[in-house]
């Protein structure tokens, strides 16, 4: 397909989706999907209809997170149909592509740019209130295609306390002033372990370094998610904390940053 038809499909895409937010983080392995998944759920949970874009090419993660790997893209007479997550939620992954879930994907910058452009513009999102978007750690390809193809789109930059991780995070924000990203906050994610035997506050990776870069930086901080082992297992099994322990602490801090992004002017 030409480049301009298949600009003029996201555009109009885009005109069916009210708020795009970009989940990123500066490094690796600080838990970004699992925030994005847990934002895309609790705004669904608001009844609100939410899709989710997985633009991690070479380790696209959320079809297992969110229960769906075993489900394959049908298409429509409006194009690629997405996967349904629940009534109010839906999902596009690379992972739906793929054969063997164990072969990688060895592509180049030009390939990933592509599958972003047509998970935009031949996917048939309907009316969405919003669009997550789960890209891969880093300021590389991924964030970039987003940010260029996608105007007026929202970000969020997940860290966790230490200051090998918040060292990234001041990049990430610089890369999304740099590009004209609407900074809606940071997340401080795995602050604290609540001790299954004692009950008191563990600082496995220190606490407050998302706050002070927040302040520091000058961007809203959209609080703390403690680490919780049940997210590790719910994750695996694709079901979210928030449906399974709501009352607990990570679900009461998940549904603080989801009111928080729903507050965001």
């Amino acid at each position: 397909m030409p480049e301009d038809n298949l600009q003029e499909k996201i555009d109009n895409n885009l005109k069916t989706i009210t708020n795009r937010l970009l989940v990123f983080s500066g490094k690796g392995g600080v838990g970004k999907s699992t925030v994005a998944s847990n934002i895309a759920f609790g705004l669904a949970k608001q009844e609100l209809n939410v899709g989710i874009l997985d633009v991690d090419i070479h380790g696209p993660n959320l079809a297992k997170m969110l229960g769906v790997e075993d489900k394959k893209l049908d298409a429509g007479e409006d194009g690629i149909i997405p996967v349904p997550v629940n009534e109010h939620l839906k999902l596009i992954s690379m992972s739906f592509l793929l054969q063997d879930p164990d072969l990688p994907v060895i592509w180049r910058g030009p390939m990933k740019m592509k599958a972003i452009q047509q998970f935009l513009g031949d996917v048939a999102w309907g009316n969405l209130d919003w669009l997550i978007i789960d890209s891969p750690p880093g300021t590389g390809d991924e964030p970039l295609s987003v940010a260029q193809l996608i105007p007026a789109t929202g970000a969020i930059i997940v860290t966790t306390p230490q200051e090998v991780s918040l060292m990234d995070s001041r990049k990430a924000v610089a890369f999304a002033r740099r590009l004209e990203l609407k900074i809606f906050g940071i997340v401080e994610n795995m602050s604290g372990l609540e001790c299954p035997h004692c009950g008191k506050s563990i600082d496995l990776f220190k606490t407050g370094g998302g706050e002070r870069i927040a302040q520091e930086l000058n961007v809203p901080f959209l609080g703390r998610i403690p680490i919780d082992p049940r997210v590790v297992t719910l994750g695996d099994e694709g079901q979210s904390i928030l449906a399974v322990h709501p009352e607990a602490e990570s679900s009461k801090a998940i549904q603080n940053v989801v009111k928080k992004v729903l507050a965001f002017k």
